[in-house]
């Protein structure tokens, strides 16, 4: 895997592009050009190429452009506020973001547990430019402010039993109101395999178009992990274990036929009710094809090696 083009450096304040300015490039982003990207951000991860696995359509990227700040804010989804995508903004809006702590622990030598204030002082935010892609076959291209997980995995130093990771969101019915919703097993928890979680892709958000992250978006850290379905990508978290099993997640527990524990993107796998073959980026009118691992097969298929991602989705 080529990982030696992700930049660790923290971008200083005059590098970090003006919102403003970046919703007037949008031509620059092809995400497959990493030379593109570095020219106009100091630090921002380059995409890959999109390659895919042998035996496998190669589908012809369309270019990648940011999506708007608005659309990225105003589009979410977040069940623990609501179902619908465009009532989230404001149903969060008075979320308390502050004080948050974020207790990390489980099967590690230095188990601790940081202010959000500690982490960005510890990990100083780099700028990443990923492709979104939702389960439900939308995406978005989004830049956001985040740190590797990694970084701060080793710091609590893994013990040799750790072979995954165990993420767990706020729950807060007084004020998440989705949380009365029935049938959902709150609070909400993800999980990765250690080397998953060890990526350099692999990011905790704490921002994205240089400002801190909104409510919608999981202020105030949330996971990103490009590669995969967002619902991987956990909001508001609280909680970070390292465990020897496999995790239990909340939907690969409430409908496990739908939704496995790996949800890498594959437009070969159909979602049992839709196909998974094209996606409608928020903002155009058009599908585009869907690429494998969202377009990053390139640094992380390799993780995969010997898998039937028919079997283990």
């Amino acid at each position: 895997m080529k990982t030696d083009r992700i930049q660790s450096a923290a971008p200083k304040p005059h590098e970090i592009t003006p919102k403003e300015v970046y919703l007037n490039r949008r031509q620059f982003l092809a995400l497959g050009a990493a030379g593109a990207a570095a020219a106009v951000l100091a630090a921002c991860a380059p995409a890959g190429t999109g390659a895919v696995q042998p035996g496998q359509p190669t589908p012809t990227p369309l270019p990648d452009e940011l999506n708007s700040f608005e659309e990225i804010t105003n589009y979410n989804n977040y069940y623990e506020f609501s179902l619908d995508k465009q009532a989230v903004a404001v149903l969060s809006k008075d979320f308390r973001t502050s004080p948050w702590t974020v207790e990390v622990g489980g099967l590690v030598n230095r188990p601790q547990t940081f202010g959000i204030e500690d982490l960005t002082r510890l990990f100083p935010p780099e700028e990443r430019i990923y492709r979104l892609r939702c389960v439900e076959a939308w995406s978005m291209v989004i830049p956001w402010l985040g740190f590797p997980l990694a970084e701060l995995l080793k710091a609590v130093e893994p013990a040799g039993g750790a072979k995954y990771v165990r993420f767990v969101t706020l729950n807060d019915p007084d004020q998440m109101p989705g949380l009365d919703m029935p049938g959902y097993p709150w609070p909400y928890q993800e999980g990765l395999r250690l080397d998953e979680a060890m990526n350099p892709l692999t990011i905790l958000s704490t921002g994205l178009y240089g400002e801190p992250l909104l409510p919608q978006n999981g202020a105030p850290l949330r996971l990103v992990v490009p590669w995969k379905y967002g619902f991987k990508s956990i909001k508001s978290i609280v909680k970070i274990e390292l465990v020897e099993k496999e995790p239990e997640t909340l939907w690969s527990t409430i409908a496990p036929r739908e939704y496995g524990f790996y949800a890498n993107v594959n437009p070969e796998v159909s979602h049992p009710r839709w196909s998974q073959a094209s996606e409608r980026r928020i903002g155009e009118l058009s599908r585009r094809p869907t690429l494998m691992f969202n377009g990053y097969a390139e640094d992380v298929a390799g993780l995969y090696a010997g898998m039937d991602l028919s079997v283990d989705y």
